[in-house]
């Protein structure tokens, strides 16, 4: 009795660490580590079974789901997952008991729960007819997807999927990790509710990260089912995951709230934090103020004195404040630019400049073509409440003179050196008859 009893646990045993299937079974054995090759990134129909090696349904279902893949290889594929061993791969499809089968046709990220009878030729039959719907379909020009815009949820939530990037296993180091810019990154399930409920929140704040970094902060995102390498990689464990890149550093995980606007604010944030301060360009043709003043919503315009009334130190230090703001408002994405004094005098006039003297600011909207002037000091204090009033819509604003932005002349550079005075030429007096010079003229 004993020995008997010791060869059924020894069967149990084996049984329990190699499944109801063997090598040499047309069943092919699906694993965490090749179901993504083998099922999900595959171009076939797939019928899959999730067991567990103990449940006497399963062991039932074996020879009938045998001669089912020998029957149909070649022609469908029929695989079978130990989900008692492989926990996550039943838990991402939802499964609750067992046998459980799955039918993955034209939508790998949506299976199909399969509703036919257990018999081999129930299995055959069930799987030829699902074969023929989907060749059908594929002649008719549809077929499934897996990308982040075919999630279900609810409504755009104002935004535009198209900004959100879809990330896999072979584009997420070339767009992500070599990127000089700042990423969010969504690790999502199709079949997670929080993901379908976080999908128009996150494709409406791709939208305005977009435009309110240029795009240099990115939303991106990645099916954790299909790209199963990533998820590995970066320890994805529960869906929505959301991890911060920038490059040189490790991923951090997303802390904030699942909102467009709060994800609009961490976005922000780790923008002003890792964008550089903006250069400050002198006007020295049309399109530098046409580019900075139409690409950003305020564009700020100092005119310092001329170079021969300061030199390089006192020109520079004005600079030097200019940058200090620039760096403060980094933010905000403005447009910083300076011109000398009497370089171009069409601006000026179209800004009110001149009758305050030199050094002269102003802050352009050419959306609006309203403009408001410095009133206070040039000095870093000065500029940074002036700027902060308006940031806060405080301050008076006029119309820019003529209603769009004036003649901008091409001039030289300047060339970070003091001016020189202009060189005269020597007047010869030698012709000059001096006795000449001393009689009244009638």
């Amino acid at each position: 009795m004993r020995s008997v009893l010791g060869v059924l646990l020894c069967s149990w045993a084996v049984l329990s660490v190699h499944g109801l299937y063997s090598p040499s079974d047309d069943v092919v054995e699906l694993t965490p580590s090749n179901f993504n090759r083998e099922v999900l990134q595959s171009d076939s129909l797939w019928l899959v079974e999730f067991y567990a090696p103990w449940c006497g349904h399963c062991k039932n279902l074996v020879p009938d789901w045998k001669k089912a893949a020998t029957a149909l290889k070649g022609i469908v594929k029929v695989g079978a997952v130990d989900a008692d061993q492989h926990k996550s791969l039943g838990g991402q499809y939802g499964v609750r008991g067992f046998p459980t089968i799955k039918v993955f046709g034209a939508n790998k990220n949506k299976p199909a729960d399969y509703q036919g009878g257990r018999s081999s030729q129930a299995i055959v039959d069930e799987a030829l007819n699902t074969l023929r719907s989907l060749v059908k379909d594929r002649l008719g020009g549809r077929s499934g997807g897996s990308d982040y815009s075919k999630q279900s949820g609810g409504g755009s939530g104002g935004g535009s999927k198209k900004d959100v990037v879809e990330l896999t296993d072979d584009n997420f180091d070339r767009t992500v990790l070599q990127s000089d810019d700042v990423w969010l990154v969504e690790f999502f399930a199709p079949w997670c509710g929080h993901c379908k409920n976080l999908e128009p929140e996150w494709a409406a704040a791709a939208t305005e990260v977009k435009d309110q970094t240029n795009g240099r902060v990115h939303l991106g995102a990645v099916d954790a089912t299909v790209h199963q390498n990533l998820a590995s990689r970066y320890g994805i464990r529960g869906f929505p995951t959301i991890k911060i890149f920038k490059k040189g550093e490790e991923p951090e995980d997303y802390q904030g709230g699942r909102t467009r606007s709060d994800i609009v604010a961490r976005a922000l944030d780790l923008f002003s934090d890792n964008v550089p301060a903006p250069e400050i360009l002198e006007i020295v043709n049309a399109d530098v103020l046409k580019k900075s003043c139409e690409d950003s919503q305020l564009c700020v315009i100092a005119v310092l004195p001329h170079i021969l009334d300061t030199g390089a130190a006192g020109r520079n230090g004005y600079l030097e404040v200019l940058m200090k703001n620039a760096d403060k408002y980094k933010k905000k994405m403005w447009g910083w630019l300076w011109a000398e004094a009497g370089a171009q005098m069409d601006l000026e006039s179209a800004l009110g400049i001149g009758g305050f003297g030199y050094p002269a600011m102003a802050a352009i909207n050419a959306r609006k073509m309203k403009f408001a002037l410095l009133r206070g000091s040039f000095s870093e204090t000065g500029i940074h409440e002036f700027l902060r009033d308006l940031s806060m819509g405080r301050g008076s604003t006029s119309t820019v003179g003529g209603g769009a932005l004036p003649k901008i002349y091409t001039v030289e550079p300047w060339d970070g050196k003091d001016g020189e005075l202009p060189v005269e030429d020597d007047i010869d007096l030698s012709d000059i008859d001096m006795d000449d010079l001393d009689k009244d003229e009638l």
